[in-house]
């Protein structure tokens, strides 16, 4: 049963984000009202500006906070400006959950990436795979920011007795997602090109790579359930799944596709009538990355969402916000 939010007031940072405002429609849909949320776009609160943070926070005196916020990218991104994504994350996570802790917030969760486990992880990942390996050189920087903004709500727990938790999410799609031709991750940008294909009447899309890598993906909205789910786990529950030195869960969806059948999937979802091709002289990246969820499975949480019915919701946001 969702607790009684009547008085309660809820920071969503990073609401314009597409897990930002799933959670926003998770606690509407709950029945939390609107004025009970509280959002800032960045025009009006700079979260890497600690006294601004502080000030906001010493006014508004949330009783939750959800850390959504986050600067973002793919590999491109990533690798041509690794200082900004560093220090972007680390000032945004510091100052946030500083400042929750400053001004008596007693509930915080920290949203991080799979990014956060070594690139060579044992499949699926387990959450004790934190820490055991060397991490993926493309983005790396962005990485150890999410494992900092972890190790912080552990250490605000452990020194002051915070319930400061995190969770790990697999690779999302769905509303809100970002579909530019050259930065988007790998449903977005398949959305795209199918769309674009039918449009034009292309015979074929070509695929880089085999086809054979799995990936597992999960909606948007299972994301923000979960995440909801997880902050108002009573507390004895949270940590007889966790310890104090490993208290992140991973968020997936609980099986893992092969890109071809990602890309059949969405030629189907896009209407698309030519030729799935695969160019195997393309990288393939790497064979499989795929979250063990069954701490969180365990807890009484399941995505619900399957990957047909997601697409739909997709495509339809992608028509939208671009209409051809």
């Amino acid at each position: 049963m969702p607790p009684d939010y009547s008085k309660t007031k809820i920071f969503i940072a990073g609401h314009r984000g597409m897990v930002g405002s799933a959670i926003v429609r998770t606690l509407l849909g709950q029945g939390v009202a609107q004025a009970r949320i509280l959002t800032r776009t960045h025009a009006e609160l700079d979260l890497c500006n600690q006294a601004a943070v502080q000030a906001f926070f010493e006014s508004e005196r949330p009783a939750q906070v959800y850390l959504a916020a986050a600067k973002v990218g793919g590999i491109h991104a990533n690798k041509t400006y690794p200082a900004d994504f560093i220090y972007d994350n680390l000032m945004v996570q510091a100052n946030v959950i500083h400042a929750a802790h400053t001004f008596g917030v007693q509930k915080l969760l920290f949203l991080g990436s799979s990014c956060i486990y070594p690139r060579m992880a044992q499949q699926p990942m387990t959450e004790t795979a934190l820490l055991t390996g060397g991490l993926e050189p493309t983005n790396e920087p962005y990485a150890v920011a999410k494992i900092a903004g972890i190790k912080m709500c552990e250490s605000y727990n452990r020194q002051y007795g915070r319930d400061y938790r995190s969770v790990m999410p697999t690779n999302l799609y769905g509303p809100g997602d970002n579909y530019h031709p050259e930065n988007s991750h790998v449903i977005p940008a398949l959305i795209r090109r199918f769309h674009e294909a039918k449009t034009n009447n292309a015979p074929e899309v070509a695929i880089w790579g085999t086809g054979t890598p799995k990936r597992e993906f999960l909606y948007v909205d299972d994301m923000a359930a979960a995440s909801v789910f997880v902050m108002n786990l009573n507390s004895t529950t949270y940590q007889a799944h966790t310890s104090a030195m490993c208290s992140h869960i991973n968020v997936g969806f609980g099986s893992d596709v092969t890109i071809a059948e990602v890309a059949h999937a969405i030629s189907k979802t896009v209407g698309y009538q030519g030729q799935v091709s695969f160019d195997t002289t393309k990288p393939d990246g790497a064979p499989r990355k795929w979250m063990d969820s069954t701490r969180l499975n365990s807890l009484g949480w399941n995505a619900q969402f399957g990957l047909e019915q997601g697409l739909a919701l997709a495509y339809a946001d992608f028509l939208n916000k671009n209409a051809v």
